[in-house]
């Protein structure tokens, strides 16, 4: 019975140390400490047998650049739900991340050199585990704990981006789950993380229960740590307008969701009522790029209308102040698309 509370302990513990050290300081940088303190908090991070700091703060930074693209290393939109929560680990293009992101990490020679030694954190644990209270201390304090460590981080990565909801519009999958906020100590509020990634609080509810920042803030009290940021109001009440990067992956989504050979086709019967599909192939010839664009300026009958559009974007993504804009862009990335469509059909039957 010892053991399984000791595990139990370890478990939240740990997960703390995911949330708080791996995540919120290595990662996103989101609150100070002293560098002895960054040394002892990435030790205890690397107790989880999660890897290094450095390396798990390049990962979850290029996660963040790429979240829910082709590109994410473990996305359950491109990958599937299993491989999102375990499978990406054994895939050898995980092995090696990008350090070129982590250079405010690596400059720390200490930080180098514990990152160098993975597993010597947790062999430090687990052994001093087996010398207290033998097998069933080791197994089940230490090994369980870990497994189950392990799997309530990995919903972060899965679950966390297939169930939940999404106040803001982040340009991802990323949702708030108020149970897996429980398990994880505040990291199921995710949608509100991707939003505003580098807050230390992540429960921008005073309902949304986030144990890891109540613990930083106690923490702040004694001089531990310093500096915890904290989201603008602007940022809390989703009034300001997402950037670019943002409105071209869901202006592109919504796009997406319309299918562009079917508008092509009614945009070729349109076509066909005044004019031979032969003129079109010939000055698809002499300019496709001149012609796509002459299509896409043309404010085409059959497609989507901006309501329409609209009506579309508000059921799939958080109401923002740049539903406008994304509609607006959309509309321009759906008419380009079917301009392309049909040039490459009239090409085609030339």
């Amino acid at each position: 019975m010892q053991a399984i509370w000791v595990a139990v302990a370890l478990y939240f513990i740990r997960m703390f140390a995911v949330t708080g050290g791996y995540h919120r300081y290595f990662s996103h940088r989101s609150y100070k400490t002293s560098r002895v303190g960054q040394f002892l908090l990435a030790f205890l991070c690397q107790t989880t047998a999660q890897r290094g700091v450095v390396w798990w703060s390049a990962i979850h930074r290029h996660h963040h650049l790429y979240s829910d693209t082709e590109h994410d290393v473990h996305s359950p939109r491109h990958h599937g739900f299993w491989y999102s929560h375990v499978g990406w680990i054994f895939n050898p293009s995980s092995w090696k991340p990008d350090y070129g992101t982590v250079r405010d990490l690596t400059k720390y020679p200490e930080i180098q050199f514990l990152d160098r030694f993975t597993y010597t954190p947790a062999f430090v644990l687990g052994f001093g585990l087996w010398l207290w209270g033998g097998w069933p201390m080791l197994v089940v304090g230490f090994f369980w704990s870990t497994v189950a460590l392990y799997h309530g981080t990995f919903f972060i990565n899965s679950l966390a981006h297939v169930k939940g909801s999404q106040r803001y519009l982040t340009g991802d999958d990323s949702r708030n789950n108020f149970l897996l906020a429980l398990i994880t100590m505040g990291e199921g509020w995710h949608n509100n993380h991707h939003h505003y990634q580098s807050s230390t609080r992540q429960g921008f509810k005073w309902w949304e229960i986030d144990l890891t920042y109540y613990i930083l803030v106690a923490l702040s009290w004694t001089g531990l740590v310093y500096d915890l940021r904290e989201p603008p109001e602007a940022i809390l009440k989703g009034e300001k307008p997402v950037g670019r990067k943002v409105l071209e992956k869901v202006a592109a989504d919504l796009a997406g969701s319309f299918s562009v050979e079917r508008y092509a086709s009614r945009v070729r019967e349109a076509w066909a009522e005044s004019h031979r599909l032969e003129d079109m192939a010939e000055m698809a010839r002499r300019a496709r790029s001149q012609l796509e664009e002459r299509l896409a300026e043309l404010s085409l009958p059959h497609l989507p209308t901006t309501p329409e559009l609209r009506e579309k974007a508000e059921e799939m993504f958080a109401e923002s102040p740049s539903l406008d804009a994304i509609v607006n862009r959309a509309h321009e990335l759906l008419a380009m698309a079917v301009a392309a469509h049909v040039c490459d059909t009239a090409l085609a039957s030339a």
